[in-house]
């Protein structure tokens, strides 16, 4: 068996034509147009590439982006009263706090501050909270891309087992959750797992998160599974995934590749949740 490989690239340009196409009958509608704002603390060359990413995917769709570089040395109060101007600006859907900060910084105390209903990265403890109670809010990006993708490769959830390898809770207890809320059967491992190959051999839908090189092979691949691999590890050869690629793609019956699978799609559903996150406050100031 060879699986079929998922273009991540492809379906994140088909999410974001969508969410352009949504805001524009938002905004025709009479709503206001969402906004995203971004914080960069510092100057590390990688988080500025993925801010550059996220401001520019907001162009594209039709977002207004308000971007924040501070210096490496401020202070964290002075990053908590950004928060709070930002929680108050009426412009602002949607916050996101590039991580990780400056030593300095206590980076997720300040993602404690930003307005759940602005939460546009889904890590408040308000909207992890939402999340396990299954009620409604905005959903972190990357593992709502992996739900993505498996939607749209027509995956049956319901009742399928489903293994997440990692525990973290950016990607591997949302991402479980996630899976529960569509009737899975999930089983959620770790580094105290017994016999961690034989657990995921078992698994029809097999979430990598775990951060270690190429842990997967085909070995622990159940014939005909989807293999979602959310990790990147840079090596001397490159980016490489949690899942050894070619092994696992002999067995899987779909599979991402790392890079272009999950990657992609973390930006895309980021420019959905600050839609969303427009929609829901355009609808409370109705009401109120």
């Amino acid at each position: 068996m060879t699986a079929t490989v998922i273009d991540g690239k492809a379906i994140a340009q088909q999410v974001r034509a969508e969410v352009r196409n949504e805001i524009e009958a938002w905004v025709a509608g009479g709503g206001r147009r969402p906004g995203l704002a971004t914080i960069l603390v510092g100057d590390d060359p990688a988080s500025a590439v993925y801010v550059g990413g996220k401001q520019k995917a907001c162009l594209e769709v039709g977002i207004e982006g308000f971007g924040s570089n501070l210096p490496a040395d401020s202070t964290q109060q002075q990053v908590a009263d950004l928060l709070g101007e930002l929680n108050a600006d009426e412009r602002v859907s949607g916050i996101l706090l590039q991580l990780p900060t400056p030593e300095h910084i206590d980076g997720s105390y300040l993602t404690t501050l930003i307005d759940a209903a602005k939460d546009v990265d889904g890590l408040t403890p308000v909207s992890a909270g939402l999340l396990a109670k299954g009620l409604p809010g905005l959903r972190p990006c990357t593992p709502a891309g992996v739900i993505e993708l498996l939607r749209r490769h027509e995956v049956a959830l319901q009742g399928a087992e489903a293994v997440v390898v990692g525990r973290s809770d950016l990607v591997g207890k949302p991402v479980a959750a996630l899976l529960l809320a569509e009737n899975a059967t999930v089983t959620v491992c770790h580094s105290r797992t017994r016999d961690l190959a034989g657990v995921c051999r078992r698994a029809d839908v097999l979430i990598a998160a775990v951060g270690r090189p190429q842990m997967i092979t085909g070995d622990w691949v159940k014939p005909g599974a989807a293999v979602i691999d959310v990790g990147i590890n840079r090596t001397d050869a490159g980016l490489v995934g949690d899942v050894e690629f070619s092994s696992a793609a002999e067995v899987a019956g779909l599979i991402t590749p790392v890079p272009g699978g999950v990657g992609p799609m973390t930006i895309a559903m980021l420019m959905r949740n600050t839609l969303l996150a427009a929609q829901a406050q355009g609808a409370r100031a109705e009401v109120a």
